[in-house]
């Protein structure tokens, strides 16, 4: 325990004075408050500002009158007397020969009243394209109250035989109506309709092209003797033909032999030699075998000969 020990009275009052508060107040360190800092408040439309403001200011009355300006051009396009299509001449239709001009205006029949600026484009070419004869279409405003139509239509390369009447078909396999008063003269086709996928009759056209182009290299003017071609079967093109013992060389003159028709199966490619070997051995073989019914072409080493007769004569394949 700590003892405190007396001290004298004199003694006492020396060591308080040496204490003294006013004696150390200099000696130790001042803490002051900190002062909250003071704040500047600024004027919000002072002097300094006012060129943005103006900018600022300027810019929207720019931004109103374009808008308006915007609103009354379009209020005028969509809606002026200037821009409608009233009557069916407005619209032109240009390289149409089978498609007739009513059938492309009735595409057009609802836009009647409106607009040319608000008459869909793609849309009405979309329609004209689904009609029958027309391959491609392409439409355009002719401002300020116009309309140009530019077909392209289909172009025919065979008859096809659907029953007991005929039709026509393109390229793509596409079956066409036969259109009224037109002198056409093509090749029958059978084996195709419109039953069969799209991709496949245009596979199937695709080798009657191929027949056709190269039966007339190796002689010009051979598909002027082709009758009709079976193409149910892609491998083996069958065809009928008509003067392939012809001996007559002039265009327009018929021989005897121009009436028989003969059944030439083709296989399925390879018709440049074929037909090259077909043309210059008929005769011998027409000699060898009588009236000629049909020949078969398909084996590679061998050719079949059907005669009139019911009994079919195999020769071998002439070099």
């Amino acid at each position: 325990m700590a003892r405190v020990k007396a001290m004298p009275g004199g003694a006492a009052a020396a060591e308080a004075e040496n204490y003294r508060p006013e004696l150390i107040t200099d000696e130790e360190p001042r803490y002051l408050r900190r002062q909250r800092p003071l704040e500047i408040r600024r004027k919000k439309f002072g002097g300094r500002n006012w060129p943005l403001y103006r900018r600022v200011a300027g810019y929207s009355v720019l931004a109103v009158v374009g808008f308006a300006a915007v609103w009354v051009a379009a209020d005028f396009l969509l809606h002026s007397p200037k821009m409608l299509l009233l009557n069916n001449d407005q619209i032109e239709v240009a390289n149409n020969h089978i498609v007739t001009r009513d059938a492309v205006l009735q595409q057009f029949a609802r836009d009647h009243r409106h607009s040319v600026l608000s008459v869909p484009l793609d849309a009405r070419r979309s329609e004209l394209e689904q009609l029958p004869w027309v391959e491609t279409a392409t439409v355009q405003r002719i401002l300020p109250n116009r309309l140009r139509v530019e077909l392209v239509e289909r172009t025919p390369i065979a008859f096809l035989r659907v029953g007991n009447e005929l039709a026509l078909v393109d390229t793509q396999g596409v079956i066409l109506d036969r259109p009224e008063g037109e002198e056409l003269h093509f090749p029958i086709v059978t084996g195709i309709s419109e039953d069969l996928p799209r991709e496949q009759r245009e596979k199937r056209m695709q080798i009657y092209q191929e027949f056709i182009k190269d039966i007339d290299l190796v002689r010009p003017g051979s598909s002027d003797r082709v009758s009709e071609i079976e193409l149910a079967n892609p491998k083996d093109l069958r065809v009928v033909m008509t003067g392939l013992g012809s001996t007559n060389s002039v265009p327009g003159i018929r021989d005897e032999a121009d009436k028989q028709a003969v059944t030439v199966h083709f296989g399925a490619g390879e018709f440049t030699g074929k037909y090259r070997m077909l043309v210059e051995n008929f005769a011998q073989w027409q000699a060898s075998a009588g009236r000629v019914r049909s020949i078969d072409l398909q084996y590679a080493r061998q050719v079949v000969i059907n005669p009139d007769a019911t009994a079919a004569v195999s020769l071998a394949r002439t070099k």
